[in-house]
């Protein structure tokens, strides 16, 4: 009986070991695992952060910075800087007007963020022509004072012209493939700039301006251009109904604008914003050209037609002037009277596009 009593005495205290010790294990393997998961979600929330902030590319983003003490005349409330065109969208973006932005202010506070801007160009087949005076001339006006990567993309690497560039700036040529028709060549652009965004692009700049090559920087270009996403009006459509804009009108499109929307017609000449955005816009457009492919359509202007799409649907948070994409083939169906008037719209012609002959350049 004692020895009975002592063996049940002693397996309360044995059962209670085990127990305690498959607690533990228990404990032990589901903190491991635990950890793991939120490890792994940890990581995934850095990466996804990390994505997010792309167009700022720093930890902490472009830095709140504290700007140089300055003298400069103070806005007047009660008189705006241009009584002659829109310079805010329904949406309350700015429109970019010479007379509308103080570039002592902006250059002060970009240099104190220490920003860099990049900027991309397609120079394919006998498009490399442009490239010198493209470069020359963005050396010249383009984000003066500012560090710029210039990115050439194109089949002939060794075409491209050795131009002096200031410091802070660097050009880098990136080899893409040839297409035979030109239309493959526009509409892979947003394919390319879509992957490198991804790839490369976040870890070197904070904003991408993504330019064609067929164009001239005339006058200043600078950071008041810089926004999260901005688009550049097309000088055709100036002042025209949204029922006149080429969009694409196809219902099987993916491009597809009805007649009753829209807001301006942008030119696929000059986009950009933060890496972010450009990303999202390039990603969004070629999935788009993608699906359009799949369905046997095109749309009317290519990669042009879903940039408009996207603009639509996603606001662009600053709009630049035709000041920035000029067309001097404009002025020669003008009357002297609409001459005067475009004059005194057009204070500054900023980018202009280079007159040529397409079908030479596209044979």
């Amino acid at each position: 009986m004692a020895e009975l009593l002592g063996t049940l005495s002693r397996k309360p205290k044995c059962y209670s070991l085990y127990h305690v010790t498959f607690l533990l294990l228990i404990s032990v393997v589901l903190v491991y695992f635990g950890y793991c998961h939120l490890n792994r979600r940890h990581r995934n929330m850095e990466n996804m952060l990390a994505w997010e902030s792309l167009g700022l590319r720093k930890p902490g983003g472009l830095k709140v910075v504290k700007l140089s003490q300055m003298i400069y005349p103070q806005p007047d409330l009660r008189s705006p800087t241009r009584k002659d065109v829109l310079v805010v969208t329904p949406w309350q973006a700015p429109i970019v007007w010479e007379g509308t932005f103080n570039t002592d202010i902006l250059n002060d506070q970009f240099r104190h963020q220490n920003a860099t801007i990049g900027l991309t160009v397609f120079a394919v087949k006998k498009y490399v022509i442009f490239l010198s005076s493209f470069l020359k001339s963005a050396e010249s006006f383009f984000m003066v004072g500012h560090r710029v990567n210039y990115y050439v993309f194109t089949d002939l690497p060794h075409t491209v012209p050795r131009v002096h560039l200031q410091n802070g700036r660097q050009l880098f040529v990136l080899k893409v493939r040839n297409y035979t028709r030109w239309q493959d060549i526009s509409m892979h652009r947003m394919e390319i700039i879509s992957n490198f965004s991804k790839q490369r692009f976040q870890r070197e700049v904070d904003y991408l301006v993504c330019s064609d090559v067929d164009m001239k920087f005339r006058d200043h270009v600078g950071v008041e251009i810089l926004s999260s996403l901005f688009g550049t009006l097309h000088p055709g459509f100036f002042g025209h109904s949204r029922q006149s804009f080429t969009y694409e009108r196809r219902a099987l499109s993916q491009a597809y604008i009805s007649q009753d929307e829209g807001d301006f017609y942008y030119i696929g000449a000059l986009f950009g914003g933060t890496v972010q955005e450009v990303y999202r816009l390039t990603k969004a457009c070629h999935e788009a050209i993608m699906t359009d492919k799949g369905n046997n359509i095109e749309a009317v202007w290519q990669e042009e037609s879903h940039l408009n799409k996207y603009l639509l649907y996603y606001k662009p948070t600053k709009v630049l002037s035709p000041e920035y994409m000029w067309d001097n083939r404009m002025l020669l169906q003008m009357t002297p009277i609409q001459l005067l008037q475009w004059n005194m719209v057009i204070r500054k012609k900023r980018f202009v596009i280079l007159i040529k002959n397409y079908e030479t350049l596209r044979s």
